[in-house]
C-alpha cells in the first residue's frame, strides 16, 4: 500500500475535534500493543514518517510524539520501534507535565515503559527517578530540591513502591501528608503500590 501511495506515510487524519495526527500515533493509540506495530512502526519511518510529529490543533495533547504515547501504554514493543527510527527520547510534549516520554510512563504508572526508557537512556527528574527507585540519582538531585520539589517526589516514590528513595525524601523534608494526585497522600500511593513494608514505614512517621 505504501509503495503505491507514499504520501499515505506523512498524511495527517483529523478527528472530529479537528486534531490532527500522524499514522505512528495512530499505531500507538491506547491501549496500544497492536499485531506487528515494530513492523508498522519501521515500514512507516521507512516511507518517511516522522516519529517525532507531534499533534495537530489539539487543545490538550498539542505535541505529544508517538513516543509519548507508547509510554502511556506501557507498550515496550513500540517504543523499541520508535527509537530504533529515530525517534528523540527526550522529547517534550507529555500530557501533564509538557515533558519527556518518562514522564508519560511515570504519571500513568507505566513501569515496563519507564524501564525501557531508562535503559535506552533516557534522562530522570528527580520524581521520576525516586518513583523508579534511583537512589543514587535522587540524592544528587535532592540537594538543591524545592521542599515543593522534594514531596512530589516522595508522592512518586510511594506511588513507584520504592521505600528506599521515600525514606530518604522525608529524611530531607518532605510533607509525609501532602496530596497530590488523584487528591491521594503519600501514604494511600503507597498503599496502592502494594509495598506493605513502604506502608509500614510511612505509619511509623505519622503519615496518615
Amino acid at each position: 500500500m505504501l509503495a503505491a501511495a507514499p504520501d499515505l506515510a506523512i498524511c495527517v487524519l483529523v478527528d472530529e475535534k479537528g486534531a490532527g495526527r500522524s499514522l505512528l500515533h495512530v499505531a500507538t493509540d491506547w491501549p496500544g500493543h497492536f499485531p506487528n506495530c515494530r513492523e508498522t512502526i519501521a515500514l512507516l519511518a521507512q516511507a518517511g514518517a516522522d516519529p517525532d510529529a507531534g499533534l495537530a490543533d489539539s487543545p490538550v495533547d498539542a505535541f505529544e510524539k508517538p513516543l509519548h504515547w507508547a509510554a502511556s501504554s506501557d507498550d515496550v514493543e513500540a517504543i523499541d520501534a520508535l527509537l530504533d527510527n529515530g525517534a528523540d527520547i527526550e522529547a517534550s510534549g507529555a500530557v501533564f507535565t509538557g515533558g519527556t516520554p518518562m514522564s508519560d510512563a511515570v504519571v500513568f504508572a507505566q513501569w515496563r515503559a519507564a524501564e525501557r526508557l531508562l535503559a535506552r537512556g533516557a534522562v530522570t527528574t528527580l520524581w521520576q527517578a525516586a518513583a523508579l527507585g534511583l537512589y543514587e540519582r535522587v540524592r544528587e538531585l535532592a540537594d538543591s530540591a524545592t521542599e515543593g520539589d522534594l514531596t512530589s517526589a516522595l508522592w512518586h516514590a510511594c506511588r513507584g513502591g520504592q521505600r528506599a528513595t521515600a525514606e530518604l525524601l522525608l529524611d530531607r523534608g518532605a510533607d509525609i501528608n501532602w496530596i497530590g494526585f488523584m487528591d491521594w497522600t503519600p501514604l494511600r500511593a503507597a498503599k496502592e503500590s502494594g509495598n506493605k513494608g513502604l506502608v509500614a514505614a510511612l505509619e511509623k512517621r505519622g503519615a496518615k
